[in-house]
């Protein structure tokens, strides 16, 4: 492995211009840029590569970023910061549901593609401490969530979760049973402000809700409460103890 694996970030995206304001604005952040400009060869290239991060763009020759995107899930976990066109929601759904950890509407604020980056690498930096973190195990009926390992099983089969999902889990499970309001979880999922007009918490519990399945009983695992926020449920036989 190269030295520079260690903080090196591909960029797949055939913006020629894009991709160079990239470098300028990571590089002084300690970062290395290598790029790609289509998604067959970058989804290849981040198989082959050890990068701490991948931004990948929606639309790109050869294969499209989504396609791209589930080929590279399919071998690797390697955090993906995808981009999306401003206004195209349904982009950012699906670019979610397949596996991205965040995703960024063009054009961006530079500044905003910069903190989108260091949030995700916190989240996913192997020996990162967070607050009530010390090796600790979170057991709720049928799922169990590994923190050190970042590791969630349900039923004792090994669930695929982005970083983001996983961080989203694992605070339903520190407090299941209290409805936590969007504000919280933009802050301790995603570590950045809320926006009323930013639909990723809400994309995200859908995807976890999609890969967790119903409780036991055919119960939603995560409800909406209107006005409020999400909930994890406990299940009926925690809640009578």
């Amino acid at each position: 492995m190269r030295a520079s694996d260690r903080t090196t970030i591909l960029v797949i995206d055939d913006d020629v211009e894009l991709t160079e304001m990239l470098e300028e604005l990571l590089e002084p952040e300690g970062f290395t840029i290598e790029t790609c400009a289509d998604g067959d060869s970058g989804f290849k290239r981040a198989l082959q590569g050890n990068y701490v991060l991948v931004i990948l763009d929606v639309m790109l020759p050869r294969l499209n970023g989504f396609e791209a995107l589930r080929r590279l899930r399919a071998g690797s976990s390697v955090p993906v910061l995808m981009l999306t066109a401003r206004g195209d929601a349904i982009d950012r759904v699906v670019g979610l549901q397949t596996g991205a950890d965040d995703y960024l509407p063009k054009p961006f604020d530079p500044q905003e593609l910069v903190a989108r980056v260091k949030a995700i690498l916190r989240r996913t930096a192997p020996n990162a401490l967070r607050s009530e973190e010390s090796g600790d195990v979170l057991a709720l009926a049928d799922v169990v969530l590994d923190s050190r390992a970042r590791v969630v099983r349900r039923g004792g089969c090994i669930v695929d979760l982005t970083s983001a999902e996983f961080d989203l889990l694992r605070t339903f499970l520190r407090s299941a049973g209290r409805v936590l309001g969007r504000e919280e979880l933009f802050r301790e999922v995603l570590d950045r402000q809320f926006s009323p007009f930013d639909r990723s918490i809400d994309n995200h519990v859908s995807s976890l809700r999609k890969k967790l399945g119903p409780q036991a009983g055919g119960s939603d695992r995560i409800r909406a409460v209107r006005n409020a926020g999400y909930v994890y449920p406990m299940p009926e036989a925690h809640a009578q103890d």
